[in-house]
Formats: structure tokens, C-alpha cells, sequence
């Protein structure tokens, strides 16, 4: 006979552990987005190299 579903709050027997369901962490905001960061330095870096070529481009 199968055990019955246990809700997500409660740990199964089979595991053992006698700890409490950890509660999950809110959404840290700006710094758990990587990609708005990752953007930011691409960003950063296509413009200081779009001025070093058109400085070469200038001479």
C-alpha cells in the first residue's frame, strides 16, 4: 500500500529528518536579476569601445 500525499510543509517519514521545512526566501529585488546587471556592463563596454573606434576613425 503506497503512503498518502503529505503537504509541502511536512517532512516524510522515509527521510528521517526531524528539521522544519525551511520557508522560502521573498525575491530579493534588483540583485537577484543578473541579466539587468550582465546588460548594463555590455552596455557600458559597447560604448567605450564605439568611442575608441571612432577616435581611430577620427584620425
Amino acid at each position: 500500500m503506497t503512503e498518502p500525499l503529505r503537504p509541502p510543509t511536512e517532512t516524510p517519514p522515509v527521510e528521517g529528518s526531524t528539521a522544519e521545512a525551511h520557508q522560502e526566501r521573498p525575491d530579493g529585488g534588483l540583485w537577484e536579476h543578473p541579466y539587468l546587471w550582465l546588460g548594463l556592463i555590455v552596455f557600458g563596454s559597447m560604448l567605450t569601445a564605439g568611442f575608441f573606434a571612432l577616435r581611430v576613425v577620427g584620425l
